[in-house]
């Protein structure tokens, strides 16, 4: 059954004081196209979710949103360079003695060098939280799926239901081929009588003639072609495998047909049929759009 390219997915999970939301969308798109956005911290873990998302999908805009809120990834802590702040402080008081100078090296010397003291994050649960983070996008790209199952059931439907309407359109046109064909031929054999003499009832190769102008309006193969179609289309609806590309080359090809038979009928049912036929088909086309 096919899938649609529209759905919804969305995680939140929680590990300590810490909480991970996870939302994916899914829109049209003619190739698989991801999008993922996460805190700078996780950054390295694109690729993996990309993975995850790309072992799901194989058509669609995929969007990705992941926020993480909490205190609980990491502890800040000060630290001190003393070798460093050791070898200033000798070296001062070196100097002190070469120079005979008075008095204490003061506190906020030593605070204003930014060499002597750096921040560092002290990781706390971050190798869980990676862990959360792909397993929570690949239980949201399952809520995802089951989405595009169920809308895909509902497109499914709806595109049997408008292919029924075109075979019979399609069957219609059959009927009516012979009848407008012969109509057809009688009206060019009408309109030579009318402008040429006697001898028409004796040259054979004017009636050739007519033939060929009356098989030139005949809608037999497009017929044959557009309920080959229609079987293709069905049998193509039907795959496991991804079709949506398949069901749009076939709407085109089927279109195709609709407008050459709209082309050659001179018939005013016809004409009518053929007209509700194209709308027929360009409303699958739409919906076909919307399948993976």
């Amino acid at each position: 059954m096919p899938l649609s390219m529209t759905g919804y997915g969305r995680k939140v999970l929680h590990i300590e004081n810490t909480m991970v939301t996870i939302e994916i969308r899914s829109v049209n798109h003619r190739f698989l196209d991801i999008a993922i956005k996460l805190p700078r911290t996780f950054l390295f873990l694109e690729d993996k979710l990309k993975k995850i998302v790309q072992s799901q999908f194989t058509r669609g805009r995929i969007d990705v949103y992941i926020s993480i809120a909490g205190d609980g990834l990491s502890t800040r802590t000060l630290q001190a360079d003393w070798e460093l702040i050791d070898q200033y402080v000798n070296h001062l008081n070196e100097a002190k003695q070469k120079y005979h100078l008075n008095g204490e090296i003061p506190l906020t010397f030593l605070s204003s060098m930014q060499d002597f003291f750096h921040i560092k994050e002290i990781d706390g649960s971050l190798e869980k939280v990676h862990q959360l983070i792909l397993d929570g996008t690949t239980e949201a790209c399952e809520e995802v799926f089951v989405m595009r199952q169920e809308e895909g059931m509902y497109l499914t439907n709806d595109l049997v239901e408008r292919l029924r309407a075109i075979h019979e359109t399609v069957l219609q046109l059959r009927d009516k081929r012979d009848i407008v064909r012969k109509e057809y031929q009688e009206r060019i054999m009408e309109r030579v009588r009318t402008y040429l003499d006697e001898a028409f009832s004796k040259d054979g190769k004017i009636y050739q003639e007519i033939v060929l102008l009356a098989e030139k309006g005949d809608i037999t193969e497009e017929i044959t072609r557009l309920l080959g179609h229609i079987e293709h289309f069905e049998k193509t609806m039907n795959s496991k495998e991804p079709s949506g590309r398949k069901l749009d080359f076939i709407i085109q090809e089927m279109h195709r047909e609709a407008n050459t038979i709209g082309a050659k009928s001179t018939d005013v049912t016809i004409s009518e049929w053929t007209v509700s036929l194209k709308s027929m088909i360009e409303k699958m086309k739409e919906q076909v759009q919307n399948i993976e």
